[in-house]
């Protein structure tokens, strides 16, 4: 299939990544292109702002977590219709897993046999602007540069030194972003704040990003660049065929959403729907009841810790997850709101254990073994997943994954509840067995 895409890559995090690939989807979605947002890495918050801009739901390839077979098929899924993909890569280029480039950027532009456009940060430099870029062009053969946008660029003579030094370089210049404080978005202890929880002023800084961004780079040349991209030589990932079929019944399965729940896959909605499942989604924070008829849950990502005053006092749907005897599958802010307490306020009391936050940030990829049977769990399967999160969960039972140097969850018959984010495209028979084992009505006393 040929799909024009470059990946917008940077030597290290804090370069602007973000701010040109956003601003880039935008920019080219208000010249009326049909734009397909991705994002390296198990990223949640960034695919929220690529969503706003490109009017897509923002999806992630991570080699590590579905595995390098499915990065291709997994990217044509979603740029089906589209005119131009736009990839935002993840850390440094070649930043990968451990000592490898493993699911690092420059990894996912091979499998992807996409154009790189490096983000410089010109800041506290001129003419040395091009020797990083040498670096990063010679340092892997196999990726191919197609041209760097500067940023923080200081006047006019900065741009121009900068331009001359990497015109001797013989890399094309595609752009020069001044510095702007204006269109940072705010941070807090995980990073970025999600679009979902700011949406107002979201969409403002979107929009701010698209126009800096046109008004600093060549779209027509990044357009060149993205269909110079060849055809890939795959076939586009469809929920249906990795299942193999939907089971029996069409049971409401309800997953978590709103401000508190903000991080999941779009893939996890496509398979549970291929799966025979009628998905309805619900707001901890606003909603005293879960939908009609919900034969499941599935409690996913977010930042329940910033809103746990607000889940404590939401006693109606406390008391009614409390009282759940479906499956549920629950996923880091998922874990911590079915714990007995979170920081000292009363959660949902299904997971035995008390959480709290803490000064450690937990961060990395884990391969995992599932020590007993749970909903979506089979004990002896191993698993690939991703931690991050800044809590912490004192358990009363027997963990439900271990790890080199690590172990962690709570698995029973009805609940699968971790630290491990999972994106079930690699493993689709986790939707399957939700499902599955999915009762409606939903069984409430």
């Amino acid at each position: 299939m040929v799909v024009p895409r470059l990946v917008v890559a940077a030597p290290a995090s804090g370069s602007g990544k973000t701010t040109v690939a956003t601003g880039l989807m935008a920019a080219l979605r208000a010249r009326g292109l049909r734009v397909s947002p991705h994002k390296v890495g198990p990223d949640y918050i960034d695919p929220g702002y690529h969503a706003l801009a490109a009017g897509r739901p923002g999806r992630n390839l991570d080699p590590w977590l579905t595995g390098e077979e499915l990065v291709a098929p997994l990217f044509l899924h979603g740029a089906a219709g589209c005119d131009v993909a736009v990839v935002e890569g993840v850390m440094g280029m070649f930043d990968g897993r451990g000592e490898t480039d493993f699911a690092s950027t420059a990894h996912v532009a091979r499998l992807l046999d996409a154009p790189v456009v490096l983000v410089v940060d010109a800041a506290r430099q001129s003419r040395s602007v091009a020797a990083v870029v040498h670096g990063f062009a010679t340092f892997d053969p196999r990726v191919r540069m197609g041209g760097v946008v500067l940023n923080r660029v200081g006047s006019d003579r900065h741009e121009a030194l900068c331009r001359a030094a990497l015109a001797q370089a013989g890399v094309p210049v595609l752009g020069a972003i001044r510095r702007d404080d204006a269109v940072s978005a705010p941070s807090r202890h995980l990073g970025l704040v999600p679009a979902a929880e700011r949406e107002p002023e979201a969409v403002a800084a979107v929009d701010r990003l698209a126009a800096l961004v046109a008004d600093s780079c060549d779209l027509e040349a990044l357009v060149r660049l993205a269909r110079s991209a060849p055809p890939l030589p795959a076939e586009a990932w469809d929920p249906a065929r990795a299942l193999g079929g939907p089971a029996a019944g069409r049971p409401v399965v309800a997953v978590a959403g709103g401000a508190a729940f903000t991080f999941g896959y779009a893939e996890h909605a496509e398979l549970l729907r291929a799966a025979g499942a009628e998905v309805a989604v619900f707001d901890p924070l606003r909603d005293d009841r879960l939908p009609e008829g919900t034969a499941a849950l599935v409690v996913g990502g977010g930042f329940p810790e910033v809103y746990a005053a607000e889940l404590a006092a939401n006693d109606p749907l406390r008391a009614q997850v409390a009282a759940f005897r479906g499956p549920i599958a629950a996923e880091c802010a998922g874990l911590l709101y079915l714990c007995a307490e979170l920081d000292g306020r009363r959660m949902c009391g299904r997971v035995p254990g008390v959480a709290r936050m803490t000064d450690r940030l937990t961060l990395g990829y884990r391969e995992a073994v599932a020590l007993g049977d749970s909903p979506l769990t089979r004990a002896g399967e191993r698993y690939r997943g991703h931690e991050f999160h800044r809590t912490a969960v004192a358990y009363e039972r027997a963990p439900l994954f271990r790890w080199d140097g690590g172990a962690d969850g709570y698995g029973d018959a009805q609940v699968t509840a971790s630290y491990l984010h999972l994106h079930w495209a690699g493993r689709p028979e986790l939707a399957q067995r939700l499902v599955s084992s999915s009762r409606s009505p939903s069984v409430l006393r």
